[in-house]
């Protein structure tokens, strides 16, 4: 199968509406959380990852079918004193799952983050999601650790209700 991707450009709304759609599709997915975007997230996202000069967003389509979605930011690694993306969200369409897309889509974001200068891509995944882990693994991302006996690195978070939309 042929897949073709892009970096989404926010102010196209063909390409802002495909996100939606598929950052939906994610969300109501069992690693997503099961829930529907709310409304308001629908109306606002894509003109605040506009207005977020960090933000990096992928499409992967099979002929004109959107299938497959990466939301990225940049950040900056202090260690090595030279930004990094880090992935926050990745998804492809089940239907369309093991067959090349989410290479695809690793290889554009490995390109901007080479354009970038960055020293690295991060990612954070559940940890029974056995099926992502493994796509991961062959993709070339690995468990962080500083060192064996200091443990690997766990993603954490603490909600701020009154930022919570």
């Amino acid at each position: 199968m042929t897949f073709d991707c892009i970096r989404v450009d926010y102010s196209n709304k063909v390409q802002g509406a495909h996100l939606i759609e598929l950052l939906n599709a994610y969300a109501r997915d069992p690693m997503g959380g099961e829930a529907a975007l709310k409304s308001d997230v629908k109306k606002r996202l894509v003109s605040r990852l506009k207005n977020t000069p960090t933000a990096i967003s992928i499409l992967c389509y099979s002929g004109d079918k959107p299938v497959g979605l990466i939301n990225a930011f940049e950040g900056f690694s202090t260690f090595a004193a030279a930004p990094l993306i880090n992935l926050h969200d990745v998804y492809v369409a089940s239907a369309f799952r093991g067959q090349g897309a989410l290479e695809k889509m690793f290889e554009l974001l490995e390109h901007i983050a080479n354009e970038k200068a960055c020293c690295k891509i991060t990612l954070e995944v559940l940890s029974n999601n056995t099926a992502a882990k493994k796509a991961y693994l062959k993709a070339g991302f690995e468990a962080y650790a500083l060192k064996d006996d200091a443990g690997h690195a766990v993603f954490w978070q603490k909600n701020l209700e009154k930022n919570e939309a």
